[in-house]
C-alpha cells in the first residue's frame, strides 16, 4: 500500500473528467438543405494507393552529388492511404457528437490520504467562493460557438455554423462571429449556453448532455479531415495513414474534440507575445506536441503541480488566472499522484 509522503501529499490521486465529449461523426450535405435531417449522408473512408516522389532532405553526400541525388529522386514513394471527401453534389460537411458536462471537479476519484482530500475539497469550495466557474464556462462555451474543435476542416470554409441543443433549449452561432485568439467578445447567445455549462459544474444541476451538430461550407468534392488513427506497428505494405471511422463512417477522436473544447489557456506567461500561439489546452505542464514545447514549467513554478501543491494544501489563490487554470486541470481530469521517494 502507498504511503503518503512527507509533504501531506497524496501518493495516490486522480480526478475523473467533467467534461466528457462522444466521438464525432462526419456527414455530407449541401449547404442549403443542411437542416434537412434526411439529406445528410455518412462519409466513408476509400482507400488510395499514390506514387509519391522523395521530397525528404537528403544527406549532404547525396545532396552534393548529381547522379545520387538523380538516383534517389527516381525512386517512387509508394504509398497506400485512406482518404475520406464530400460528394461531387455535396458542398458541406456535417459533424455531429454529444458533450456531457459535470459537477465536483474538486472531488477526488481516488486519493489515499484522508487530510489532503478534505484539503482538496476545501480549495475547491473556496474557488467557487471567490470566483465560480462563470469564466471557464464561458470559454468552454466560445469554443463551441466558434467551431475550434473542426481543427483543420475549419480551415477554407466559406461558411461556419453551429447548432447546440440540451432538452428544450437551442443555440446557433455563425462561427466567424467568433475569435480562436482570445476570450473578450461575448453575446447573450454564449451568456445563456456558459450558465448552463456553469449551473452543471456548479452542481446546480445533476448534469448537462449537450448535442452539438457542426456544419463547414468546404466546396463539392473537396477532403474533409478525421482523425488518422496511431498506428505503433505499421509493418511493410501496409497502409501508411489509417483513419478513424464509427461503423464505416468517417469520424473524428472524442480525445481530438476535448483538446479543442479545453484549449483555454490564456493565462500562461508568453500568451500575447511574439509567439503567435494563441490560447492552449489546459494540461499539467502547457505541452502543446505539434510546437514540441511545454509553456508551464516547474522552474517557472507555474505547471499545475507546483500551483495544485501550494493551494490544496492551503495557500490562498495568488491570481483569478492561476486558480481558473488549475481547476480547468482537474475539470480534464488524470492522475495526479505524488511520488512517495524523496
Amino acid at each position: 500500500m502507498a504511503k503518503s509522503n512527507t509533504k501531506g501529499l497524496a501518493t495516490v490521486l486522480s480526478f475523473e473528467k467533467k467534461i466528457v465529449l462522444s466521438d464525432g461523426l462526419m456527414y455530407g450535405v449541401t449547404w442549403d438543405k443542411r437542416q434537412h435531417q434526411n439529406e445528410a449522408t455518412a462519409l466513408p473512408l476509400r482507400e488510395k494507393s499514390v506514387r509519391g516522389t522523395i521530397s525528404n532532405r537528403q544527406a549532404p553526400a547525396v545532396v552534393n552529388d548529381p547522379a545520387k541525388l538523380n538516383a534517389k529522386v527516381e525512386q517512387p514513394n509508394l504509398q497506400t492511404v485512406d482518404a475520406a471527401s464530400l460528394s461531387m453534389n455535396q458542398d458541406t460537411l456535417k459533424i455531429t457528437f454529444t458533450m456531457k458536462v459535470l459537477p465536483g471537479a474538486a472531488v477526488p476519484a481516488a486519493c489515499n490520504n484522508a487530510e489532503h482530500k478534505a484539503k482538496i475539497l476545501e480549495m475547491g469550495n473556496r474557488y467557487v467562493e471567490q470566483y465560480g466557474f462563470g469564466e471557464l464556462a464561458k470559454r468552454y462555451a466560445l469554443n463551441l460557438a466558434n467551431a475550434r474543435f473542426l481543427w483543420r476542416n475549419r480551415v477554407g470554409a466559406e461558411e461556419l455554423e453551429v447548432q447546440v441543443k440540451a432538452d428544450d433549449k437551442e443555440w446557433l452561432f455563425h462561427s466567424y462571429d467568433y475569435s480562436l485568439q482570445d476570450f473578450d467578445h461575448s453575446d447573450e447567445m454564449v451568456d445563456t449556453l456558459a450558465e448552463q455549462i456553469e449551473s452543471a459544474l456548479s452542481g446546480k444541476i445533476p448534469y448537462l448532455l449537450l448535442e452539438v451538430t457542426a456544419f463547414a461550407k468546404i466546396g463539392r468534392g473537396q477532403d474533409v479531415y478525421p482523425s488518422e488513427e496511431l498506428i505503433l506497428d505499421k509493418g511493410k505494405g501496409k497502409k501508411s495513414k489509417v483513419l478513424y471511422e464509427v461503423d464505416g463512417t468517417a469520424a473524428m477522436h472524442s480525445q481530438k474534440l476535448s483538446n479543442a473544447i479545453r484549449t483555454i489557456d490564456t493565462w500562461y506567461e508568453e500568451y500575447g507575445t511574439n509567439t503567435g500561439v494563441g490560447p492552449i489546452a489546459v494540461e499539467p505542464y502547457g505541452a502543446v506536441t505539434n510546437l514540441g514545447k511545454a509553456f508551464r514549467t516547474p522552474k517557472a513554478k507555474s505547471d499545475f503541480y507546483t500551483l495544485f501543491d501550494k493551494y490544496s494544501l492551503g495557500d490562498d489563490f495568488e491570481s483569478p488566472e492561476a486558480a481558473h487554470y488549475v481547476m480547468a486541470v482537474l475539470i480534464r481530469g488524470g492522475v495526479f499522484g505524488a511520488s512517495a521517494k524523496e
